[in-house]
């Protein structure tokens, strides 16, 4: 074979073995990662030894995801998933209910409807209601902004949970009480009424389409809750952990996620707009009034902010780690299903600890 001839087949191989590799990565590994919004992908993974987690470590956690009926658990960092782990059935196209979790999607659409100039988080809610959409006297219910909305400051009787003209009664001036209530839902009627569409169809073009969500709401007559897989929760936090931007589109604004995710109020300064927060000084619970000293879950960084909702429903997001994680399933406690923060989040955060340091 002449010299040149040989050269060329060499190269021609060395092409051929190039295109043969285009299935692996496609950014590096410690740039953060965006998984396809749509058509068949393989979402991108990164190997705990890669990070130089404890390999050791990983079968306490799943036994204890196990055995305190999680359904879907994930860790991502960066994008790429460094866990997946499915349980009693359940795989990545099965939906569940976020409960509570999605309150973060309802400020998040709240938050665009802002930036599209529809809303103005400051102006009255009843500017977008219409006054008597509550039972209080008007002069009480012109207080009640978007914001006190967002921030559950809003002054009802959060001991009414069915979000009706009747139960929504004067408890104490807006701005002024920190109460934990389903109040929230009346921002979706705020999206709606600003957008002049269905709050699902404005949510879904603004945000679920963007970053290639699935999913759907379920608008019951007490509860209003988000369903989705769990990669579709992880897709949020993705978007929360990059400050509102998707790939090279900044889909909401990064001054409403980061007020989203900072202190809101002075009352409860573990709670943003809709987000809690990790790491502040004290915090209230829901249906209490006590304010308890200390950082909402000790075990886990300080920086964290999540979505949480009632049966251990979470979206934690860990910005210094640059790492999301995902946790749907049943109550670890089934007699105490009912909400948020509870002692399965410290217990959950020993054992990813363990992982991860």
């Amino acid at each position: 074979m002449k010299p040149i001839a040989y050269l060329l087949l060499i190269l021609v191989s060395f092409a051929s073995c190039s295109k043969d590799n285009s299935d692996g990565p496609t950014t590096p590994p410690d740039t953060l990662y965006f998984p396809p919004v749509s058509g068949n992908f393989t979402w991108e993974t990164t190997s705990l030894s890669s990070l130089g987690w404890k390999q050791n470590a990983v079968q306490s956690l799943k036994d204890f995801l196990a055995a305190n009926n999680t359904k879907s658990f994930m860790i991502l960092v960066n994008g790429r998933i460094v866990m997946e782990e499915y349980f009693n059935g359940h795989n990545a196209s099965t939906e569940w209910e976020w409960n509570s979790a999605g309150k973060t999607l309802v400020a998040t659409a709240t938050g665009l409807a802002a930036q599209d100039g529809l809303v103005n988080i400051n102006n009255k809610a009843s500017d977008y209601l219409g006054t008597g959409w509550t039972s209080m006297p008007l002069e009480k219910e012109n207080l009640i902004t978007v914001k006190h909305l967002l921030t559950m400051t809003s002054g009802n009787d959060d001991t009414k949970q069915l979000m009706i003209k009747s139960n929504l009664t004067y408890v104490a001036d807006a701005g002024t009480r920190w109460a934990y209530s389903n109040i929230f839902q009346k921002l979706t009627d705020v999206v709606a009424e600003a957008s002049n569409q269905e709050f699902e169809a404005y949510f879904n073009a603004k945000l679920k389409n963007k970053i290639g969500m699935d999913g759907r709401w379920n608008f019951g007559t007490i509860f209003t809750i988000y369903h989705s897989t769990a990669r579709s929760m992880a897709r949020f936090g993705i978007l929360a952990l990059n400050k509102g931007k998707w790939n090279t589109e900044q889909v909401v604004n990064e001054a409403f996620i980061t007020a989203s995710t900072t202190t809101s109020q002075a009352i409860n300064p573990s709670y943003g707009y809709m987000w809690w927060l990790n790491g502040k000084s004290k915090y209230m619970l829901p249906s209490d009034q006590t304010v308890y000293q200390g950082t909402l879950i000790p075990n886990a960084p300080a920086d964290m902010f999540a979505g949480m909702g009632a049966g251990d429903q979470r979206v934690y997001v860990i910005p210094s780690k640059k790492m999301v994680v995902i946790r749907m399933g049943q109550a670890s406690n089934p007699d105490n299903p009912d909400f948020a923060v509870s002692g399965f989040d410290n217990a959950l955060w020993e054992k990813i600890s363990a992982v991860i340091n």
